[in-house]
């Protein structure tokens, strides 16, 4: 059973940087894509950014290319998301995901496990 563990979360002001951190249990992180979610208060959860098993191949929302840095370490069943030039539509609950089906391949999902979430919040 994979369980995934978010943190890093918190205020930050506009402009700002924060470092989300995943951690995973189990051994399919380091075969499998991960992604990065957020989902604001009245809004759809909407897929942020993703990272290949190996991390040669990255995906990024629009709005967050240039701004948002994905990154993971196998060794350590981490995934990280760097937001740097944090914005005030970045708000939202951050929740890590992974794609156990990717099985070494590229996926835009579905995501089959979710963390809990960890909350970000921008001042302005």
């Amino acid at each position: 059973q994979v369980q995934l563990v978010e943190s890093g979360g918190g205020l930050a002001q506009a402009g700002d940087s924060l470092t989300l951190s995943c951690t995973a249990s189990g051994r399919m992180f380091s075969s499998s894509v991960m992604g990065w979610f957020r989902q604001a208060p009245g809004k759809e959860r909407e897929l942020v950014s993703s990272i290949s098993w190996n991390g040669n191949m990255t995906y990024y929302l629009d709005s967050v290319k240039g701004r948002f840095a994905i990154s993971r370490d196998n060794a350590k069943n981490t995934v990280y998301l760097q937001m740097n030039g944090l914005e005030p539509e970045d708000p939202a609950v951050y929740y890590c995901a992974i794609d156990l089906t990717s099985k070494e391949s590229w996926s835009m999902g579905p995501f089959d496990r979710w963390g809990r979430g960890t909350q970000v919040a921008v001042s302005s």
